[in-house]
């Protein structure tokens, strides 16, 4: 049986945690900073984790997750 094949977008916007959930980016944190508030930007700034209903879409993208 031939390999599967990871979606490489995917694999550069996603990784797994110890737990086995999904972590990404939060969005609106790459330019425009100036007049976002300092705990705006650091919310931005950490990691969340993919809503349980996206992440079976997720894993089917990238299968050696």
């Amino acid at each position: 049986m031939p390999k599967l094949k990871t979606r490489k977008s995917a694999q550069k916007r996603f990784k797994a945690t110890g737990g086995g959930k999904i972590q990404r980016r939060r969005t609106h944190g790459n330019h425009l900073l100036f007049h976002k508030s300092m705990s705006r930007r650091r919310r931005i700034a950490g990691g969340d984790l993919v809503n349980e209903r996206d992440a079976d879409n997720v894993r089917l993208m990238m299968p050696y997750l």
